[in-house]
């Protein structure tokens, strides 16, 4: 199976119109205030409208109140809502049953207990794996993918934390059965909010080159 690949943090409407073209399976727009690549409550018109129904687009919030990430899921017309904060499962859930498609984000640390996020899995499409680090994601860190192998839970994952250009080869190597994409962001900056499009072209190139082998 085809990796999929998510681009998060995206600000400037040409430099989306350009990203489109490289047929992204997710892009990701962060309305978490506290982010350098914070878009605003409110996506701009000319992005939204430059993004095909194939592209899937994905909020990304931090402990935001219930109420009024629903608000933002609606005004913005969003796919799915991707959760990087202290959320409950009950939070996971509530969305769940609104149909709000969840990504439950976790930070991970060298002895992650992956058995402490099982209460999580009836309520979430897929769960996404960060390196642990005092930002909420776009630490541009990566940590040790050796332990992935210790998650055997049922909810596909998407892999996430200071992806670089390069990995490619690496990722696909994982080969391991839940890992659904990859979810990149500050490895492929020009600067916060704006992503080299040529690198990117060349990872994406190569990720689905190699996982087609």
């Amino acid at each position: 199976m085809t990796l999929k690949v998510k681009v998060c943090g995206m600000l400037n409407a040409y430099n989306v119109t350009e990203l489109v073209k490289l047929n992204p399976d997710y892009i990701g727009f962060i309305f978490y205030p506290g982010s350098k690549r914070f878009i605003g409550p409110v996506v701009p018109k000319e992005i939204m409208n430059s993004i095909p129904g194939s592209t899937r687009k994905t909020g990304v919030f931090v402990d935001e109140p219930i109420l009024s990430l629903i608000e933002n899921f609606r005004i913005n017309n969003l796919d799915l809502v991707q959760l990087h904060g202290n959320e409950l499962p009950e939070y996971c859930e509530n969305l769940q049953r609104l149909g709000i498609p969840v990504i439950k984000a976790f930070s991970i640390s060298p002895h992650f207990d992956f058995q402490s996020i099982g209460i999580y899995e009836q309520f979430c499409e897929y769960f996404l794996f960060d390196t642990a680090s005092i930002l909420r994601g776009g630490s541009g860190l990566k940590f040790d993918w050796e332990i992935l192998s210790d998650y055997h839970g049922n909810t596909p994952f998407f892999l996430s934390g200071g992806i670089q250009p390069g990995d490619s080869a690496k990722i696909i190597s994982l080969n391991h059965p839940k890992l659904i994409a990859v979810d990149v962001n500050s490895g492929f900056e020009v600067e916060p909010g704006s992503k080299d499009i040529s690198r990117l072209k060349t990872f994406i190139e190569d990720l689905r080159s190699i996982d087609a082998i």
